[in-house]
C-alpha cells in the first residue's frame, strides 16, 4: 500500500455511506490522498439513522469488494443460498411457486451502518481524512477546485441536480412502489424455519408477488448491534390497501404489527414464522418507509465554477430495491473507478469520467436496470415476465437461471420479446420453450408453514 507521504495525487469523496467510504478507502489504498465529507459524524452514521435498504449482495458484487481488499462478509453473515418464490394473481388465486437455487454464489445481506463504520475507521486509520461538513453545491465548487478527482456519492442537498437525467434510461416519472422495512429477531436459520417454502429452510430468502397489492422479501441478514437477523422488505403497489397500511408505521414496533396483520390477511402460507419475529429493542433505527423513483442520470456534472465532478452510486442510478441491484451496482462501480484512476495517468476530465461510466452501464448498470424493471413488472416485460416465471414453475434449472439474474443481470439484456424469452428458456434448459411451458399448471393452493414457533402466537 502507498502512504501518504508518496501520494501525488488528490481525491474528494462526498458522502459517507456504503458506496462513498468504500471509493475513498479504495482511492486511498492505491495511492490518492483522500479526503471523505460527511454531513453526521462517525457515531451519527452508524446510531442514528436508518440502513438504506437490505444491500442484499451477491457473487459478482462480492468479488468486487475483494478485489479492494475488503471483507464480503460472506464468513460473518448468514447466507442465502437460494430464493422462495410465489406468486398470486388477482383476487389472491396462487398461482405460481418455485425454489431458486443460487449456483456457485451466495448472498448475504448486511446492515450498510456496519460496512461503512468498518471501512471508516479502516479510512481513518490509514490516513485519510474525514472531514464532517454539509457540502452544498457552493461548497462543493470549492471542493473540486482544490483536487485531482471529486466523487458525488451522495444527492443531498441539491447535489443529485448536477447530473443530467438520462430519460432514455428512466422510464418512471414517479415512484413504482411505496416502501416499509423493518429488522427483526426471534428466527434461526435451519431447515425448520419456512420448511414449507424450501428444504433448505432458513438458507433461503423469500419473495412473493400478489398482483393487485406488491410485493413482500424475507431474507438472512447481519444486524450492526445484534448480528445474525432476519429483514422484511415490503413493496406497495399505488393505490393498493399496502399502500396505506405502510403510510401508517412510525416505529419498529408499528411497522412489525402491520407486517404481521398484512401477513395475516394476504400471505398465510409464511404466518407461523413472520409471528415468531421480534422487534430489535437496542436498535429504534432498524425500520425504514419511503418510495424512490427509479432514475438514473449522468455520469460527469460540473459545478457552478466549471470543476467537472463524477457521480457514484444511488446519485448515477437511483433503483427501486425489488431487485436488490442499488447496493450491488454501485459498490461495482465504486470498484471499476477505483481500478481505472489507479492505472490512469491523464488528468480526470469530463471525458475520462464519461468514458469510466459509459462502461460501467455496458458492464453492469443497464441490465440491472432492466433486471429490476422485470421484477417490478413492467409492462414492457410483463408478456416475457409470464413466460419466466412460468419457465421457473416447471423447471428447476430454469429457477436458478432467472434468480441468478439478481447476481448477474446481463443474460436479460437481449430479452427483449417473447422469442427471445423462449430462446433463452431453451438455452439453459436444453428443451423447448413451447414444450417446457406446457407441462405448467397453475400451483392450486401453496404450502402451509406449520413452524411451532410462531403457533403460539397465531
Amino acid at each position: 500500500m502507498t502512504s501518504q507521504l508518496d501520494s501525488t495525487r488528490t481525491a474528494a469523496v462526498i458522502g459517507a455511506g456504503q458506496t462513498g467510504v468504500t471509493a475513498a478507502l479504495g482511492l486511498l489504498d492505491a495511492g490518492f490522498d483522500v479526503t471523505l465529507y460527511s454531513d453526521r459524524d462517525q457515531r451519527a452514521l452508524r446510531d442514528d439513522v436508518p440502513a438504506t435498504g437490505t444491500a442484499l449482495e451477491f457473487g459478482e458484487t462480492q468479488q468486487a469488494e475483494a478485489a479492494l481488499g475488503l471483507d464480503t462478509y460472506t464468513a460473518r453473515a448468514p447466507r442465502h443460498t437460494g430464493l422462495s418464490v410465489r406468486i398470486a394473481g388477482p383476487e389472491q388465486a396462487e398461482l405460481i411457486a418455485f425454489d431458486g437455487h443460487f449456483d456457485g454464489y451466495v448472498g448475504v445481506a448486511v446492515d450498510t451502518r456496519l460496512k461503512a463504520d468498518e471501512r471508516l475507521t479502516a479510512f481513518i486509520e490509514r490516513g485519510g481524512h474525514f472531514v464532517v461538513e454539509q457540502v452544498t453545491p457552493e461548497k462543493l465548487d470549492s471542493i473540486a477546485a482544490d483536487v485531482d478527482l471529486t466523487l458525488v456519492a451522495t444527492g443531498r442537498g441539491g447535489l443529485s441536480d448536477l447530473f443530467a437525467i438520462d430519460e432514455s434510461r428512466s422510464p418512471y416519472a414517479a415512484p413504482q412502489r411505496s416502501l416499509l422495512t423493518v429488522t427483526v429477531t426471534g428466527l434461526g436459520y435451519d431447515e425448520s424455519v419456512f420448511a414449507h417454502r424450501s428444504r433448505a429452510g432458513g438458507a433461503h430468502s423469500l419473495f412473493s408477488i400478489l398482483a393487485d397489492q406488491g410485493e413482500a422479501w424475507w431474507g438472512p441478514y447481519l444486524h450492526k448491534d445484534i448480528g445474525p437477523s432476519w429483514a422484511f422488505l415490503g413493496w406497495a403497489k399505488p393505490g393498493s390497501d399496502w399502500e396505506k397500511r405502510f403510510a401508517a408505521a412510525d416505529s419498529a414496533d408499528s411497522a412489525l404489527r402491520i407486517v404481521q396483520q398484512l401477513y395475516r390477511d394476504y400471505l398465510d402460507w409464511d404466518l407461523p414464522e413472520v409471528l415468531a419475529a421480534q422487534t430489535i429493542a437496542a436498535d429504534r433505527h432498524s425500520w425504514l418507509k419511503g418510495a424512490v423513483r427509479p432514475v438514473v442520470r449522468a455520469g460527469a456534472g460540473r459545478t457552478a465554477g466549471g470543476h467537472v465532478v463524477a457521480s457514484l452510486g444511488d446519485t448515477s442510478a437511483a433503483y427501486d430495491p425489488i431487485a436488490g441491484q442499488g447496493a450491488q451496482s454501485g459498490l461495482i462501480q465504486a470498484q471499476r473507478l477505483v481500478a481505472a484512476a489507479a492505472v490512469h495517468e491523464g488528468p480526470f476530465d469530463e471525458e475520462w469520467i464519461t468514458a469510466q461510466y459509459r462502461a460501467f452501464l455496458a458492464a453492469r448498470g443497464d441490465a440491472a436496470n432492466r433486471v429490476t424493471r422485470l421484477f417490478l413488472g413492467d409492462p414492457e416485460f410483463a408478456e416475457i415476465g409470464g413466460q419466466l416465471f412460468a419457465a421457473a414453475a416447471v423447471e428447476p434449472r430454469f429457477a436458478a437461471a432467472l434468480v441468478g439474474l439478481l447476481h448477474r443481470p446481463q443474460p436479460f439484456l437481449g430479452v427483449d420479446s417473447l422469442a427471445a424469452a423462449g430462446r433463452f428458456i431453451t438455452e439453459v434448459t436444453g428443451q423447448d420453450a413451447a414444450e417446457l411451458l406446457a407441462r405448467f399448471e397453475p400451483a392450486g393452493r401453496f404450502a402451509r408453514s406449520a413452524y411451532a414457533g410462531g403457533l403460539a402466537t397465531a
